[in-house]
């Protein structure tokens, strides 16, 4: 009888609802919500030939493989998640290839860029929750200029996708947002790479990167929407940004967009001068908006595409289990959906939940060295 089986017991033997259909296997415990379940939908009785135990028994290897769970999940979620590091890694050698050119060949081409982009939009439009799996933080000596404007023109790619941008305009947005720090491959690399505090000569020059940007894309007859969003993507709604001070809508919408994705970007990632903050932490920064610095529509976007609690981000689950957040819940971004570590699904799946605030909550977001 359902109604006598210990919760959070491990059964030595797999546990059936029917003759076809397991509910769990030995490594999986008959959690609360399972037996909830059952009883919602008028079960009573379940099969098995083992017996209920308050721990899972079962071989040194096998107990080895499922606490080892979490840590394989964070390397492979199958052939989707490496598909994902792949591209990613592709494009972020790409960017770094095409910067070295403009500075030493003096070549940037639109239409050559604007394919890659293309290409970027497509496989974000198909794996945008892999994507923003395994963006990992700089490493040390890293490029972090052509890893922050890939990161940038996923997570703008994604904002864009959201809004329903076009087709064309997607692309567009992805090229500006590509291209939105390319003034700095015009300064010494020390101003924008150093730890040290900068002089005054040096924080003139690193506030005069987007005027140095937008000029040399109007050189390289590049569209004039994509010209101006480097030209802008440092202004801000309530006219503190620079160059220009502009307020509102006289900033032009790529730069909005660009503005909000490059902004969460820096906030999550490691600089030379100060350190990441997580996800959850970033996404609250943005969503306070002090001083209304970002267009309130491009941060609700934000929001739903990655939700509060950002793709991405390990977690602490209201019933003490860890894990991954996977997915958005499209209509609730407080409650995305987690990959739990350590449970499969009966399939022999990772267990996905979708959160929820009468069942299973995010606690509190985890550092990565809490996972393994």
């Amino acid at each position: 009888m359902i109604k006598e089986i210990p919760v959070g017991s491990f059964f030595s033997e797999p546990v059936y609802l029917d003759d076809n259909f397991i509910l769990t296997a030995p490594e999986i415990n008959f959690s609360p919500e399972l037996a909830k379940t059952l009883q919602t939908w008028e079960f009573k009785e379940v099969r098995c030939d083992g017996d209920p135990q308050e721990e899972y028994s079962g071989n040194e290897e096998t107990v080895q493989e499922v606490e080892g769970m979490a840590e394989k999940s964070l390397l492979s979620d199958g052939t989707e998640l490496q598909e994902a590091e792949n591209l990613y890694n592709d494009f972020l050698k790409y960017v770094e290839t095409l910067f070295t050119q403009v500075t030493t060949k003096k070549e940037l081409y639109f239409n050559s860029v604007a394919e890659r982009v293309k290409a970027l939009c497509d496989a974000t439009r198909e794996n945008r929750r892999y994507l923003l799996r395994v963006m990992k933080n700089d490493s040390q000596g890293q490029n972090y200029l052509a890893s922050h404007v890939v990161k940038s023109t996923i997570i703008a790619v994604i904002i864009g996708a959201f809004i329903k941008l076009p087709s064309h305009r997607l692309i567009e947005l992805g090229v500006a947002a590509l291209l939105h720090e390319i003034g700095m491959v015009k300064l010494p690399s020390q101003t924008y790479m150093s730890n040290r505090p900068l002089s005054p000569q040096e924080r003139k020059l690193i506030l005069g990167h987007p005027i140095l940007g937008f000029n040399l894309l109007k050189t390289y007859d590049f569209p004039l929407v994509i010209s101006l969003a480097a030209l802008e993507h440092h202004e801000r709604e309530n006219g503190t940004g620079y160059p220009q001070k502009l307020t509102g809508e006289k900033i032009s919408l790529y730069a909005k967009i660009i503005a909000v994705a490059c902004s969460y970007e820096a906030l999550t990632n490691n600089r030379p001068h100060k350190d990441a903050k997580d996800g959850y932490s970033g996404m609250l920064d943005l969503l306070k908006n002090e001083g209304k610095q970002y267009d309130d529509t491009v941060i609700k976007a934000l929001v739903f595409s990655l939700s509060i609690y950002p793709i991405g981000l390990y977690v602490l689950l209201s019933n003490g289990r860890k894990g991954q957040v996977v997915d958005v819940n499209p209509e609730n971004p407080k409650f995305p959906m987690v990959q739990v570590f350590g449970e499969l699904n009966p399939d022999g799946k990772n267990k996905i939940i979708e959160t929820s605030q009468d069942g299973v909550s995010i606690k509190r977001p985890l550092q990565k060295e809490e996972i393994s």
